[in-house]
Protein backbone atom coordinates (compact mmCIF):
# COMPACT_ATOMS: atom_id res chain seq x y z
CA UNK A 1 0.00 0.00 0.00
CA UNK A 2 3.05 2.23 0.87
CA UNK A 3 4.68 2.18 -2.39
CA UNK A 4 1.44 2.53 -4.43
CA UNK A 5 0.86 5.91 -2.69
CA UNK A 6 4.60 6.64 -3.39
CA UNK A 7 4.03 5.75 -7.12
CA UNK A 8 0.84 8.29 -7.39
CA UNK A 9 3.33 10.61 -5.52
CA UNK A 10 5.60 10.35 -7.71
CA UNK A 11 3.77 10.48 -10.76
CA UNK A 12 1.56 14.02 -9.63
CA UNK A 13 5.02 15.24 -9.02
CA UNK A 14 6.34 14.13 -12.60
CA UNK A 15 3.59 15.88 -14.36
CA UNK A 16 1.26 17.82 -12.20
CA UNK A 17 -1.77 15.98 -12.22
CA UNK A 18 -3.03 13.97 -9.45
CA UNK A 19 -3.55 10.47 -9.96
CA UNK A 20 -7.59 10.09 -10.70
CA UNK A 21 -7.06 13.06 -12.93
CA UNK A 22 -4.22 11.90 -14.52
CA UNK A 23 -6.31 8.19 -15.51
CA UNK A 24 -9.27 9.95 -16.54
CA UNK A 25 -7.13 12.69 -19.19
CA UNK A 26 -5.57 9.38 -20.12
CA UNK A 27 -9.01 7.89 -21.13
CA UNK A 28 -10.64 10.91 -22.92
CA UNK A 29 -7.00 11.31 -25.00
CA UNK A 30 -6.80 7.64 -26.08
CA UNK A 31 -10.44 7.64 -27.18
CA UNK A 32 -9.99 10.48 -29.15
CA UNK A 33 -7.25 9.12 -30.89
CA UNK A 34 -8.67 5.73 -31.67
CA UNK A 35 -11.59 7.66 -33.26
CA UNK A 36 -9.11 9.80 -35.59
CA UNK A 37 -6.81 6.65 -36.25
CA UNK A 38 -8.36 3.33 -35.61
CA UNK A 39 -7.04 1.11 -32.39
CA UNK A 40 -3.92 -0.25 -34.84
CA UNK A 41 -2.75 3.73 -34.96
CA UNK A 42 -3.07 3.59 -31.14
CA UNK A 43 0.36 4.04 -28.77
CA UNK A 44 0.59 4.92 -25.22
CA UNK A 45 3.50 7.33 -26.30
CA UNK A 46 1.03 9.18 -28.29
CA UNK A 47 -1.90 9.08 -25.49
CA UNK A 48 1.14 10.41 -23.10
CA UNK A 49 1.34 13.24 -25.94
CA UNK A 50 -2.08 14.16 -26.26
CA UNK A 51 -2.42 14.01 -22.98
CA UNK A 52 0.07 16.37 -22.16
CA UNK A 53 2.18 14.19 -19.82
CA UNK A 54 5.51 12.55 -19.39
CA UNK A 55 5.70 9.53 -21.99
CA UNK A 56 5.97 7.61 -17.99
CA UNK A 57 2.87 8.53 -16.93
CA UNK A 58 0.55 5.88 -18.46
CA UNK A 59 2.37 3.25 -16.82
CA UNK A 60 1.64 4.45 -13.26
CA UNK A 61 -2.33 3.62 -14.42
CA UNK A 62 -1.99 1.29 -17.14
CA UNK A 63 0.89 -1.31 -17.63
CA UNK A 64 0.49 -1.87 -21.21
CA UNK A 65 -1.74 -0.80 -24.09
CA UNK A 66 -4.05 -3.70 -23.67
CA UNK A 67 -5.03 -2.77 -19.92
CA UNK A 68 -5.51 1.29 -21.25
CA UNK A 69 -7.57 -0.41 -24.47
CA UNK A 70 -9.59 -2.49 -21.40
CA UNK A 71 -10.14 0.60 -19.20
CA UNK A 72 -11.78 2.51 -22.61
CA UNK A 73 -13.61 -0.22 -23.06
CA UNK A 74 -14.94 -0.59 -19.43
CA UNK A 75 -15.68 2.96 -19.53
CA UNK A 76 -17.76 2.22 -22.47
CA UNK A 77 -19.97 -0.31 -20.87
CA UNK A 78 -20.60 1.93 -18.03
CA UNK A 79 -22.11 4.20 -20.00
CA UNK A 80 -23.80 1.73 -21.68
CA UNK A 81 -25.44 0.11 -18.79
CA UNK A 82 -26.41 3.32 -17.75
CA UNK A 83 -28.18 4.24 -20.42
CA UNK A 84 -29.84 1.15 -20.70
CA UNK A 85 -31.10 1.12 -16.86
CA UNK A 86 -32.10 4.52 -17.61
CA UNK A 87 -34.29 3.54 -20.04
CA UNK A 88 -36.16 1.09 -17.95
CA UNK A 89 -36.62 3.57 -15.21
CA UNK A 90 -38.13 5.81 -17.35
CA UNK A 91 -40.55 3.55 -19.64
CA UNK A 92 -43.43 2.17 -17.78
CA UNK A 93 -44.78 0.05 -20.66
CA UNK A 94 -43.01 -3.11 -20.51
CA UNK A 95 -44.06 -3.58 -24.39
CA UNK A 96 -41.79 -0.75 -25.33
CA UNK A 97 -38.76 -1.46 -23.30
CA UNK A 98 -36.92 -3.39 -26.03
CA UNK A 99 -37.59 -1.00 -29.13
CA UNK A 100 -36.48 1.84 -26.92
CA UNK A 101 -33.41 -0.30 -25.51
CA UNK A 102 -32.59 -0.80 -29.25
CA UNK A 103 -33.10 3.33 -30.02
CA UNK A 104 -30.61 3.74 -26.91
CA UNK A 105 -28.05 1.24 -28.11
CA UNK A 106 -28.13 3.15 -31.39
CA UNK A 107 -27.85 6.31 -29.88
CA UNK A 108 -24.71 5.06 -27.53
CA UNK A 109 -23.27 3.71 -30.66
CA UNK A 110 -23.41 7.08 -32.28
CA UNK A 111 -22.13 9.13 -29.62
CA UNK A 112 -18.91 6.82 -28.56
CA UNK A 113 -18.19 5.03 -32.02
CA UNK A 114 -14.67 4.53 -30.35
CA UNK A 115 -15.77 3.05 -27.30
CA UNK A 116 -18.18 0.57 -29.24
CA UNK A 117 -14.98 -0.23 -31.36
CA UNK A 118 -13.09 -1.10 -28.24
CA UNK A 119 -15.89 -3.08 -26.79
CA UNK A 120 -16.30 -5.39 -29.15
CA UNK A 121 -13.15 -5.16 -31.19
CA UNK A 122 -10.46 -7.81 -31.56
CA UNK A 123 -7.41 -6.25 -29.93
CA UNK A 124 -9.04 -7.15 -26.21
CA UNK A 125 -8.91 -11.05 -26.73
CA UNK A 126 -9.99 -11.78 -23.47
CA UNK A 127 -11.93 -10.22 -21.40
CA UNK A 128 -11.68 -12.16 -18.19
CA UNK A 129 -8.03 -10.97 -18.06
CA UNK A 130 -9.15 -7.65 -17.08
CA UNK A 131 -12.30 -8.61 -14.20
CA UNK A 132 -13.80 -5.34 -14.15
CA UNK A 133 -14.39 -5.37 -17.86
CA UNK A 134 -15.45 -8.18 -17.79
CA UNK A 135 -18.15 -7.75 -15.08
CA UNK A 136 -18.87 -3.95 -16.52
CA UNK A 137 -19.88 -5.95 -19.62
CA UNK A 138 -21.60 -8.62 -17.91
CA UNK A 139 -23.34 -6.09 -15.73
CA UNK A 140 -24.72 -4.44 -19.62
CA UNK A 141 -25.85 -8.39 -21.01
CA UNK A 142 -28.21 -8.71 -17.65
CA UNK A 143 -29.97 -5.89 -18.08
CA UNK A 144 -30.74 -6.78 -21.88
CA UNK A 145 -31.57 -10.30 -20.19
CA UNK A 146 -33.88 -8.87 -17.44
CA UNK A 147 -35.47 -7.00 -20.29
CA UNK A 148 -36.67 -9.83 -22.21
CA UNK A 149 -37.06 -11.98 -18.90
CA UNK A 150 -40.08 -9.61 -17.68
CA UNK A 151 -41.21 -9.15 -21.41
CA UNK A 152 -42.02 -12.97 -21.05
CA UNK A 153 -43.51 -13.24 -17.66
CA UNK A 154 -45.83 -10.08 -19.00
CA UNK A 155 -46.67 -12.24 -22.04
CA UNK A 156 -45.34 -10.04 -24.61
CA UNK A 157 -41.99 -12.18 -25.68
CA UNK A 158 -42.20 -15.73 -26.89
CA UNK A 159 -40.90 -18.54 -24.49
CA UNK A 160 -37.33 -19.51 -24.59
CA UNK A 161 -33.62 -19.06 -23.02
CA UNK A 162 -33.61 -15.80 -21.99
CA UNK A 163 -30.15 -15.90 -23.03
CA UNK A 164 -30.58 -16.96 -26.52
CA UNK A 165 -33.08 -14.60 -27.11
CA UNK A 166 -31.20 -11.21 -25.99
CA UNK A 167 -27.89 -12.23 -28.06
CA UNK A 168 -30.13 -12.79 -31.08
CA UNK A 169 -32.04 -9.18 -29.77
CA UNK A 170 -28.17 -7.74 -29.60
CA UNK A 171 -26.94 -8.82 -32.83
CA UNK A 172 -29.47 -7.70 -34.29
CA UNK A 173 -29.33 -3.88 -32.88
CA UNK A 174 -25.11 -4.23 -32.67
CA UNK A 175 -25.26 -5.16 -36.59
CA UNK A 176 -27.26 -1.59 -37.32
CA UNK A 177 -25.23 0.38 -34.82
CA UNK A 178 -21.82 -1.18 -36.79
CA UNK A 179 -23.68 -0.11 -40.13
CA UNK A 180 -24.53 3.34 -38.95
CA UNK A 181 -20.63 3.91 -37.54
CA UNK A 182 -18.98 3.10 -40.32
CA UNK A 183 -21.33 4.89 -42.56
CA UNK A 184 -22.36 2.47 -45.05
CA UNK A 185 -25.70 3.74 -45.02
CA UNK A 186 -25.01 7.46 -44.93
CA UNK A 187 -27.19 8.15 -48.24
CA UNK A 188 -30.35 6.89 -46.67
CA UNK A 189 -29.17 8.22 -42.95
CA UNK A 190 -27.48 11.01 -42.79
CA UNK A 191 -27.94 12.35 -39.76
CA UNK A 192 -28.66 11.41 -35.84
CA UNK A 193 -32.70 12.09 -36.08
CA UNK A 194 -32.80 9.66 -39.22
CA UNK A 195 -30.80 6.64 -37.46
CA UNK A 196 -33.12 6.94 -34.49
CA UNK A 197 -36.17 6.70 -36.78
CA UNK A 198 -34.67 3.65 -37.98
CA UNK A 199 -33.47 1.79 -35.20
CA UNK A 200 -36.85 2.26 -33.64
CA UNK A 201 -38.36 0.66 -36.75
CA UNK A 202 -35.46 -2.00 -36.59
CA UNK A 203 -36.44 -2.62 -32.97
CA UNK A 204 -40.36 -2.95 -33.56
CA UNK A 205 -39.26 -5.67 -36.27
CA UNK A 206 -37.12 -7.29 -33.68
CA UNK A 207 -40.14 -7.45 -31.14
CA UNK A 208 -42.32 -8.45 -33.54
CA UNK A 209 -40.37 -11.46 -34.11
CA UNK A 210 -39.61 -12.43 -30.58
CA UNK A 211 -43.51 -11.82 -29.65
CA UNK A 212 -45.32 -14.41 -27.86
CA UNK A 213 -47.36 -16.33 -30.41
Amino acid sequence: MGASRNRTSRARRADGVAGGDLAERLLEAAAVLIAERGPQGFSLREVARRARVSEAAPYWHFPNKEALLAAVAEQGFIALAAAMAEVRERVKDPRRHLRELGVAYVRFALAHPSHLRIMFGPEIRDKTAHPSLHAAGERALALLIATITDAQRAGYVRRGNPWDLAVAAWALVHGLSALLIDRQLEDRVPGLREAEVLASRVATLLQTGLASR
